[in-house]
């Protein structure tokens, strides 16, 4: 995406605007998200940072879309144009997002894994047309420019890519229509909530610390059990202990977790966290009825 992001940043420079294009990185660590945001006008640009209200999101990867981390369809509205890389329709797409603007799609290309390297090409293409203000021999130019150094064989396939998107999408052409920004006076700024700081002793995740009212057993809110197989369990040790927002999740002295389903809430953060996937969620009522069963044993 942050290939997609420069070539769609050079073809509006190519085709005489202001452009501003950034990725933003999360986490440093393989399959983590990675977002780029691409600002273009005829006049000069003075605003940073993320892009608030989009009138354009393109999605590489559909498995982002359900995740609420990756906030892709946050700032969206009626207007905004949503472009998927996915198997799935555009109509399903719709009713999932439960979305009022434009949805389209593009095929998946994951049966073939090594097209996915061309995917950034294919989703700059397509995002092309759907604006309408590029033109084809000028998306051409910009992927030239921005892959020249990956040779010329490289260059040639994300060509081939990107053109057979920017084509896809002929009957879509210009449908994102860019909104005019508000007047520095309508500017409502954020509810900012000012945290006090505390000595980490305090402010420690830390259930069985002194004043957290360890006789309160929290784990009866529970409905979901986080159970860890410790099979698959690579002993990271500090990834889900870290990530417990209770502390509720101990290590013992061989790296082994080990979850206090006293206080263990179930939020189910570290079955989304664990790298291994070595942590499942199961219901409580069939967690209790499985102990149930093997205590009669």
């Amino acid at each position: 995406m942050k290939a997609a992001s420069r070539i769609l940043g050079t073809a509006f420079f190519l085709e005489g605007y202001e452009v501003q294009d950034a990725p933003r990185y999360g986490a440093e660590r393989r399959g983590a998200p990675i977002f780029a945001f691409v600002r273009a006008s005829h006049d000069p640009i003075n605003e940073r940072g993320i892009i608030r209200h989009p009138d354009l999101v393109v999605v590489a990867d559909d498995s982002l879309v359900p995740v609420p981390g990756a906030g892709v369809m946050s700032g969206v509205d009626k207007h905004t144009v949503v472009l998927v890389n996915s198997g799935d329709s555009a109509e399903i797409w719709k009713q999932r997002l439960n979305f009022e603007g434009d949805v389209y799609t593009l095929p998946a290309e994951a049966a073939d894994r090594a097209a996915l390297r061309f995917i950034g090409a294919a989703c700059a293409g397509a995002a092309a047309r759907l604006l309408g203000v590029i033109r084809r021999d000028t998306l051409a130019d910009a992927i030239r420019q921005e892959l020249a150094d990956l040779g010329a064989d490289v260059v040639e396939v994300n060509l081939a890519k990107a053109l057979a998107a920017f084509d896809s999408m002929q009957a879509h052409e210009a449908r994102v229509t860019p909104i005019k920004p508000g007047s520095a006076a309508q500017y409502q700024p954020p509810d900012w909530i000012d945290l006090p700081f505390e000595d980490a002793r305090a402010a420690a995740p830390a259930i069985h610390a002194g004043a957290t009212s360890v006789e309160v057993r929290t784990g009866l809110w529970r409905t979901l059990r986080p159970v860890i197989d410790h099979d698959r369990c690579n002993r990271c040790w500090w990834v889900c202990s870290t990530f417990c927002p209770d502390g509720a999740i101990a290590v013992d002295p061989d790296g082994r977790p080990r979850i206090d389903y006293d206080h263990c809430k179930g939020c189910m953060i570290c079955v989304a966290q664990c790298p291994p996937h070595a942590i499942s969620a199961l219901s409580e009522q069939a967690a209790q009825t499985a102990e149930k069963a093997g205590a009669s044993e």
